[in-house]
């Protein structure tokens, strides 16, 4: 599968949300979602298919929104807060998806298990906003 390739031009590095871990397990995972999802049923594409994708891709999405809020820690901790919430959804469509057979046991633990470090990583973010603040004083 690809990786992320984060690409340095000077000394100088601008941080940004691609360089957190978690968003970058994150993209990640939705790219390798998206690949195995392309084997599901024809009957699956508007509702399975779409679903999964969709919620994996929005965990991405969520964390650049809250880079970008980094400096207000309870919007921080909200966008944050739904790139969770949508991780969780991820796993519930993996649920359906091994339920319905279109993926194997193999491949559901090896998502679900990465979807749960994900989560983990999220709520380490949550649980400690002031970590990822950079020099920006959080607000209130």
């Amino acid at each position: 599968m690809r990786k992320i390739r984060i690409n340095i031009k000077t000394k100088i590095m601008t941080t940004t949300y691609k360089n957190l871990i978690v968003y970058q397990k994150a993209f990640q995972l939705a790219l390798d979602i998206y690949k195995i999802s392309e084997t599901f049923g024809k009957s699956e594409k508007y509702s399975l298919t779409d679903q999964i994708r969709r919620s994996s891709r929005s965990v991405c999405a969520n964390l650049a929104e809250a880079y970008r809020k980094r400096q207000y820690e309870a919007h921080f901790i909200s966008k944050v807060s739904d790139a969770d919430m949508e991780n969780s959804e991820t796993q519930v469509w993996l649920d359906f998806a091994l339920s319905f057979e279109y993926i194997s046991i193999e491949i559901f633990e090896r998502l679900f298990a990465r979807s749960e470090e994900v989560g983990r990583l999220l709520n380490h973010m949550i649980h400690n906003p002031e970590k990822y603040r950079g020099t920006i004083k959080l607000r209130k």
